[in-house]
């Protein structure tokens, strides 16, 4: 089953509020042939606690903005995800995300075009 429409917009516009809040790194990966709960997982590296924080806040604020609210927000500090259901959003700290290396556990899986300015 490919990703839907609706979650790829959602990924679009939560991966350029990543970016807006200097997000690094950030990768789309589609498991919608791996998984039956989600469709992706959006992951980005920030540089510190605040700036994690921050590019949280703007992800549910810009998916507010079409109606959106995530079913669950886990985390703090060095791991924030929000989970949309068929998006699951991972803000990472750099050493967290070295260590669990979340996109080379899902190597095998697609990636997803999200050009980010």
């Amino acid at each position: 089953m490919a990703v839907s429409a609706k979650t790829i917009e959602l990924t679009k516009l939560a991966a350029q509020a990543l970016a807006d809040k200097l997000g690094e790194d950030i990768s789309a990966i589609d498991l919608s042939e791996q998984l039956v709960l989600n469709q992706v997982f959006l992951i980005a590296t920030g540089n510190n606690e605040p700036q994690l924080d921050a590019m949280a806040d703007e992800v549910q604020r810009k998916l507010r903005e079409i109606g959106e609210k995530p079913a669950r927000v886990e985390g703090t500090g060095q791991w924030i995800l929000l989970d949309y259901s068929d998006l699951v959003v991972h803000i990472q700290s750099k050493e967290l995300r070295s260590y669990y290396m979340l996109d080379r556990l899902w190597n095998d899986c697609p990636k997803i075009e999200v050009a980010v300015k």
